[in-house]
């Protein structure tokens, strides 16, 4: 079921209605709504969930007051589980293609055959969000949750399910253990985020995505401004897919009465790759700091180890984006220019003050900005490209005849102004949110001005909005 579908629209009303008229009810309503979320796309694929949450439920119990070494094979048990499961359905044909084709490169036979399945929507979130939970308890962050149905709600919750937030079970759980009641404002509040969420992923996302699907699926057929147009929209029809995904989803958990963290804060207003991962994804980048990069040792150990392990840890990240080399070229690309920053730190900021001097260094800001978000841009085009091949054409061939055609042809004409026009709107209203609080100042306008806005905001959802069950990016990983 998709957030942006008339499905959703009827689910989300019957379950609020329901979940508030029989609070008593709430958790068994909210579990049982979220299989049913999650059924609709392959009703046999819930037994991999209902697998996850026995084998961690029951793990965790058995850990608690168990001896170290039992707890680390406890431990053990739930990794192997999880991530088992994750490999046999995400990596195994993408490891199985990659072997033979080395084996046809030696003249090797291999008969090994790939295996004939889908991807399970949202494996890669829900996994990690078990996995968190297991390690939380071994390290001693929180104690076993007792209750079997708040704990499957914290592993199906329904608006997070699917693509995040990725949430922790120190901030989750004890929400879900409560009883939550109605509340006005919140309520409010929510709807506000979640038709945000709409106008990004379905007025701005989904109009973008007409020219990039057009170019990216046959890159050979273009060169020059239809790649790097193509491109541009890419970075920011992805950011728009993905944060509307967050933004619906931590708007429809805060009308049911419940926070989920934070997943984007305008990261391509970021002055360095460092900062951009603090703003992109945080939910996942904070996943990966804290259970794989400080667990590696983190920066408390050489500066060689030190680079290796932000290395390993963006390959990783990639790899767990999608099975392809694409992702994890794109990941060791981040992780190469963070390195990159930290070892040259003292050289860059000498040559900051050479070229910005004075006054000069108002500016700054601005090219630091500048520079990041086309870095970042270099690696959206190893995300989004079929394989490396297309990549490597795309970005060799972007500046072969960027003047000879602008003329765009085989563009639409209308996606590229709506598209255009949808960027500015979004840098806009951005740079105003990196100063205030929109909501904060609609909070303080009169309720008949405040509904007459949100009014406003629907006909523009209804005047633009590509009304094509475009699925959200991020379910395929």
């Amino acid at each position: 079921m998709l957030f942006n579908s008339f499905q959703f629209l009827v689910f989300f009303p019957i379950v609020c209605l329901l979940f508030f008229s029989f609070r008593k009810w709430g958790r068994w309503i909210l579990l049982l709504a979220s299989y049913y979320f999650y059924m609709c796309w392959k009703p046999e694929y819930l037994i991999l969930i209902l697998v996850s949450t026995a084998v961690d439920y029951f793990v965790v119990l058995r850990m608690d007051g168990a001896s170290s070494s039992k707890r680390r094979w406890w431990l053990a048990l739930s990794l192997a589980t999880n991530l088992g499961i994750l490999f046999f359905f995400k990596y195994f044909n993408f490891l199985n293609d990659s072997v033979a084709r080395a084996f046809d490169i030696f003249g090797i036979a291999y008969a090994v055959p790939g295996l004939d399945i889908l991807l399970p929507v949202g494996i890669s979130f829900y996994t990690f969000q078990t996995l968190s939970y297991t390690i939380d308890v071994y390290r001693g962050a929180r104690g076993p949750e007792r209750s079997l149905t708040t704990f499957a709600l914290y592993v199906a919750f329904f608006p997070q399910l699917v693509a995040g937030p990725i949430e922790r079970s120190t901030h989750l759980l004890p929400q879900l253990a409560k009883q939550s009641r109605f509340d006005y404002d919140r309520v409010v509040d929510g709807l506000r985020l979640m038709i945000w969420g709409f106008v990004k992923k379905v007025v701005i996302a989904d109009n973008l995505a007409g020219i990039v699907e057009t170019v990216y699926s046959q890159p050979q057929n273009y060169t020059g401004m239809h790649l790097l147009i193509a491109t541009y929209f890419f970075a920011f029809q992805i950011y728009c897919d993905f944060s509307g995904y967050s933004d619906i989803a931590i708007g429809a958990a805060r009308v049911l009465g419940y926070d989920l963290m934070e997943n984007f804060r305008r990261p391509y207003f970021s002055r360095s790759i460092r900062e951009f991962w603090s703003r992109w994804h945080i939910s996942l980048s904070t996943w990966f700091r804290d259970y794989v990069y400080i667990p590696l040792g983190g920066n408390r150990v050489t500066k060689q180890r030190w680079y290796t392990n932000l290395l390993i840890v963006f390959v990783v990240s990639g790899i767990w984006h999608g099975a392809n080399w694409t992702f994890a070229v794109w990941g060791l690309l981040h992780g190469i220019y963070l390195v990159f920053a930290l070892y040259f730190a003292n050289i860059k900021s000498r040559m900051s003050q050479l070229f910005f001097p004075g006054p000069m260094r108002r500016l700054l800001p601005f090219v630091q900005v500048f520079i990041t978000f086309h870095l970042v841009l270099i690696s959206w085009v190893f995300f989004r490209a079929a394989n490396l091949n297309d990549a490597l054409y795309i970005l060799t061939h972007i500046p072969v005849g960027l003047l000879d055609t602008l003329n765009l042809a085989g563009l639409s004409t209308y996606q590229l102004k709506v598209g255009v026009a949808m960027i500015c709107l979004l840098l806009v209203i951005h740079l105003i949110q990196e100063k205030v609080r929109i909501r904060d100042i609609i909070q303080t306008w009169p309720r008949p001005l405040r509904w007459a806005a949100y009014m406003v905001t629907l006909f523009f959802i209804e005047a633009y909005a590509n009304y094509s069950d475009t699925q959200f990016l991020y379910f395929q990983f």
